[in-house]
């Protein structure tokens, strides 16, 4: 197991889930998670946009993201980016097909993770996608 996130997606089988999406504030599905693969995050289109490390999101140019902890990802205002279905404070609509998935760029040096600031209600302006796209210029 990666981190303690995995424990929590156990399916009814017993075994565990190996892809998990990723909403937007409005509900919209953006982007799915492949445990899999590294946990690397992708597009609905199959592009790689991050990856995570234990709870630290990173872009793949080393970027730090923020975090994702009990199903929800946070920056680094505290401000939320994303949520899993269960985590969600809205409605989720359907996931659209999967692409394929491009080849993932290398990983960049990781930044250190920066001091975990006070979680709050609000959501990032940006959109989700927007935020993960930082982590590939």
């Amino acid at each position: 197991m990666l981190n303690s996130e995995l424990a929590a997606l156990e399916l009814f089988g017993g075994g565990f889930m190996s892809q998990e999406t990723l909403f937007d504030s409005k509900g919209a599905p953006v982007a799915y998670i492949d445990f899999d693969d590294e946990s690397t995050i992708y597009s609905f289109s199959g592009k790689p946009l991050a990856y995570l490390d234990a709870d630290n999101v990173y872009g793949f140019n080393g970027r730090h993201l923020g975090w994702f902890e009990g199903g929800v990802l946070w920056d680094h205002c505290g401000a939320r980016a994303g949520f899993r279905r269960d985590a969600s404070p809205v409605f989720t609509q359907f996931e659209p097909f999967k692409g394929f998935k491009q080849f993932k760029p290398f990983k960049g040096f990781k930044q250190f993770s920066p001091f975990k600031p006070f979680k709050g209600v609000g959501n990032i302006e940006e959109s989700l996608e927007e935020w993960l796209e930082r982590g590939r210029a």
